[in-house]
This record gives C-alpha cells, sequence and structure tokens, in this order.
C-alpha cells in the first residue's frame, strides 16, 4: 500500500468478547474512511434478523437435501459455540458495523455470495466425498452436545471445520478458505482505488491469506473464476444411474433367459428386498413416521432402476405431509442452537429422512447388485460387454 493508503486488518475469532472489544477499539483509534466486513448481503441480512424462505418440497424435488443439511449443521456448530462463550456468530461484525455509522465510515460487505461459496464446493466433491462427508453430519447428531471450548477463541471456527474437512477433501479448505481470500483482497484492492483508511474485520483464519495475496496481487486469480457455479447438464451421477440401471436390467434378462420364470422371480424378490429393507431401516434412524418408512420400503427398488427418480423423494413427501412442518419449525431450524434440538425439529426432520432413505436405498443398490451377480451365477463382465455390443 502507499503512504497515502492504509488498511487494517482485524483478525477475529467469530465466537470471542475479546474479538468484539478489539475491532470497536481499533475503528474508534484509526478512525477509518470504510469498514469491510466478512459478510455478503445474505449473512447481512440474516444477521440483521430477515429469514430467508425456504421450500422444503423444492429443495428435495432439486435433490439439494444434502448441500442444505450440510449448511445447516455448520451455522448450528457456530450457534453452538457461540452458547458456550457467550458471543453469537456474528456479533464482531455487528459491532463493526455499528461503529462505522457511529463515526460516519462507509461499510463495506466484502465476501462472497454464501450460496455461491456451498455451490461451488457441493460440485467440486465427488461422490464418495459426499457420503463421507454426510456421514459425519450423522454422526454429529447422536453425539453429545459438550464442545471443548478452550482453544476457541484462538481460531476461527470456519479455519477449524476447515481442518476436520481437509481429512475428507483438500477441495473442501480450498473453497471455504483460499478462494473466499482471493475474492476479498479483489474486493479490498479494489475498495483501496476509493478510500485512504479500510479497517476490514475479517476471521482470523482468513488474514494470513489475504495479507499474502495483498503483497502478492498477481497470484490473485480472475475474479470471475472465483463466482463461476458450472451447472452440468449432464453429471457423472446421472452417467453412473444410468449405467446402474443397464447393469441391473440386464442381469435380470440374463437370469430370465438362462434359469428361467422362477428364478428371475426370485432374483426380482432380493432386489425388491435388498433395496426396500435398507431403505427402511436408514429413514427408521433418521426418525421417521412409519408410514414414511413403509413408503421407503415399497418404492425403493423403482427409484433405484431410475436416474430421474429418488427414494428419498418419496419418503420425504409422505414425511412432510405427516408432519406438517410449520413456518415456526422453519424458523427455528435455522436458529436453533443444539444438534438435538435439530434433530427434533420437524422440518430439519423431513431433509433428514429423505437424505438417509437415498443413502439407504444406494447401499440396498450396490448390495443387490453383488447378491445377483453371485448367487444366481451371472457374470458382471459378460452382461457389460453385452450391453456395451447392443
Amino acid at each position: 500500500m502507499s503512504e497515502e493508503k492504509k488498511l487494517v486488518i482485524v483478525g477475529t475469532a467469530h465466537v470471542s468478547r475479546k474479538s468484539v472489544e478489539e475491532v470497536v477499539r481499533t475503528i474508534e483509534e484509526e478512525k477509518p474512511d470504510a469498514v469491510a466486513v466478512e459478510l455478503d448481503l445474505r449473512r447481512y441480512k440474516a444477521l440483521e434478523g430477515e429469514r430467508e424462505e425456504i421450500n422444503l418440497l423444492d429443495v428435495i424435488k432439486r435433490g439439494n437435501v444434502f448441500l442444505l443439511l450440510f449448511q445447516l449443521v455448520l451455522s448450528n456448530f457456530q450457534r453452538r459455540i457461540g452458547r458456550e462463550t457467550g458471543v453469537m456468530p456474528g456479533e464482531e461484525m455487528l459491532s463493526a458495523i455499528e461503529k462505522a455509522k457511529e463515526i460516519g465510515a462507509d461499510v463495506l460487505l466484502i465476501d462472497r455470495d454464501l450460496a455461491v461459496t456451498f455451490n461451488r464446493l457441493w460440485s467440486s466433491l465427488g461422490f464418495f466425498e459426499k457420503l463421507k462427508l454426510f456421514f459425519h453430519i450423522v454422526r454429529g447428531l447422536f453425539e453429545s452436545d459438550d464442545i471443548e471450548v478452550d482453544d476457541l477463541l484462538e481460531k476461527d471456527i470456519l479455519d477449524m471445520l476447515t481442518e476436520e474437512f481437509r481429512k475428507i477433501s483438500p477441495k473442501t479448505a480450498e473453497v471455504l478458505i483460499d478462494e473466499r481470500d482471493a475474492y476479498m483482497t479483489h474486493n479490498l484492492l479494489r475498495a483501496m482505488q476509493r478510500y485512504s483508511k479500510i479497517v476490514a474485520v475479517v476471521g482470523a483464519g482468513h488474514k494470513k491469506g489475504i495479507e499474502k495475496l495483498l503483497s502478492n496481487p498477481q497470484e490473485l486469480p480472475d475474479m470471475a473464476s472465483l463466482v463461476e457455479v458450472r451447472r452440468k447438464r449432464f453429471s457423472s451421477l446421472k452417467l453412473l444411474g444410468f449405467g446402474i440401471t443397464l447393469l441391473v436390467l440386464g442381469i435380470m434378462f440374463t437370469i430370465f433367459v438362462k434359469l428361467g420364470t422362477s428364478e428371475f422371480l426370485s432374483a426380482f424378490a432380493v432386489w425388491f428386498l435388498a433395496n426396500g429393507i435398507l431403505s427402511a431401516i436408514f429413514a427408521g434412524i433418521a426418525g421417521a413416521h412409519p408410514l414414511s418408512i413403509l413408503v421407503a420400503f415399497l418404492m425403493a427398488w423403482l427409484t433405484s432402476l431410475s436416474p430421474f427418480l429418488a427414494a428419498g423423494w418419496f419418503s420425504g413427501l409422505t414425511e412432510f405431509i405427516v408432519r406438517k412442518p410449520t413456518q415456526h419449525d422453519l424458523e427455528e431450524m435455522l436458529s436453533v442452537d443444539s444438534l438435538r434440538a435439530l434433530y427434533r425439529n420437524r422440518a430439519f426432520r423431513v431433509l433428514f429422512v429423505a437424505a438417509m432413505t437415498n443413502i439407504g436405498s444406494t447401499i440396498g443398490t450396490f448390495y443387490g447388485i453383488w447378491y445377483l451377480s453371485t448367487h444366481y451365477g451371472v457374470d458382471i463382465k459378460e452382461v457389460i460387454f453385452s450391453l456395451i455390443r447392443f
């Protein structure tokens, strides 16, 4: 930065009272022209009390159940820690905004839109990485809510979470931390063209990365590349779904031709039960209503044969009809600070049942293929080659 320009970066722990005090003190001492905060418009409105409407049926239909569950659990984790420390997530950002208004400084929202960040993260994860992440979420729901907070005040929560998710996928750290460092650096460099002095309030996990990029702006990726969300016309999961459908039909046809009608009916019963039982079990683990469990059991065999259908659609819809979640349930789902309370929430239960049913159906599908091929003497390689030749 030139001598005429000054940028002061305050790294905060998002649930630390000390961080709130440091932010206020720095702004009072520096009296900047602008205060930049690690927020996007969506999160700023949420901190101000505006709630984003969620259509549960639309979420299930679009296949965004796992993504929404991921966001909910991350937010819930921060609120749980905030409960322990007495400082709710985002309080230091609100304090920075209030102090900026008090001294007449402009407020700059410099972070990337939350929806873009999570969509980029989700699209970057492979199928099995998503499964690992989901099982981490499930495990968290049934573990104790007790949290060790002694070392939390020294770290940004998102940074700490990234360290955990780095074990699942290095891409997680890149999207949640590195890309946002670059995005905020772009906005700070642009802001320095307009203001002489800026105080930037960011999570401690972002400070070092932003400072490094400010010193080496040639390393910054293009801004457009940081906000692009690629929409795949035909995803690898859809391709896998078509492949599974053809493989199962090929196995069934081979059993019918080589072994006859009785063995074919026996094989169909195996397919029906393998998918149905596992889907029902996983729906039951999610706390589904008995009717939703029954629907999962009855529909799983069919939905596993179609890349356009999911067993969770049907069990989730049934759960929605039976539980009748209200607007209050939706609002509570976004604000509860206990995973146990989140699990008891009727709106969350709809999402959780849909997701767990899909997991059970997926496991049942692969188990069914293995069982049919090994117990009915079907050579899968031969079936695949026959389909390719066909």
